[in-house]
């Protein structure tokens, strides 16, 4: 059986990821939420991560000088201190988890990566960094469920954590009816990045 022939086009932003156990941590923060609203759509729990630079839709031409870049630019950065922390809806639409942490550190990395990419020649819609865990969408007839399970993750605050790598990621988003997936494109260690099984310190 042929496979299908890769798109001309792919998706793709930078972003960090939470570890497992962070992220385990958040969902059983939100089963409440999970029973209580079905009808959200939820992202995947290995869908979650923050976009530091969202590129659009580029030719697939344009992925491979990325990834030399990007990799190179990983190794000169210091992984960051970052939590999830609290929840939070843009025009009750779009259910989050916030960050907290290094966010200075955060910043700076975000610049860098966008910096980076444009003087790769790629041009990308220039948005303010929020950092946040998306986690839901509401349906269009549905303008209550979003604003009711942030108000559900005010209390939560999970523990802290070290990134450990820059993530290049492509997304089916605009690509059918189906569910927006992600897959890692590549990734890459952050430099001082911490080995497995150190927990980054005494918490803050």
């Amino acid at each position: 059986m042929d496979l299908p022939p890769e798109p001309p086009t792919l998706r793709v932003f930078v972003a960090l990821a939470p570890p497992d156990d962070a992220k385990d941590e958040l969902a059983r923060a939100l089963r409440p939420a999970y029973a209580g609203y079905p009808r959200l759509r939820w992202n995947r729990i290995e869908d979650w991560h923050i976009t530091l630079a969202f590129l659009g839709e580029l030719p697939v031409t344009a992925v491979p000088p990325l990834r030399s870049a990007l990799a190179a630019l990983a190794a000169s950065r210091p992984a960051l201190r970052l939590r999830l922390r609290g929840g939070g809806h843009f025009d009750e639409r779009l259910l989050w988890s916030g960050i907290d942490g290094d966010l200075d550190g955060l910043h700076l990395l975000a610049t860098d990566v966008r910096e980076l990419v444009r003087s790769r020649g790629i041009a990308f819609r220039e948005r303010p960094l929020y950092p946040h865990l998306t986690l839901a969408r509401s349906r269009r007839d549905d303008a209550v469920s979003v604003p009711l399970a942030a108000a559900g993750l005010t209390g939560f605050a999970g523990r802290p954590w070290r990134t450990e790598r820059l993530h290049l990621v492509g997304s089916n988003i605009g690509r059918g009816p189906g569910p927006i997936r992600y897959r890692d494109i590549e990734a890459w260690p952050l430099g001082g990045a911490v080995r497995a099984g150190d927990d980054g310190g005494a918490p803050a």
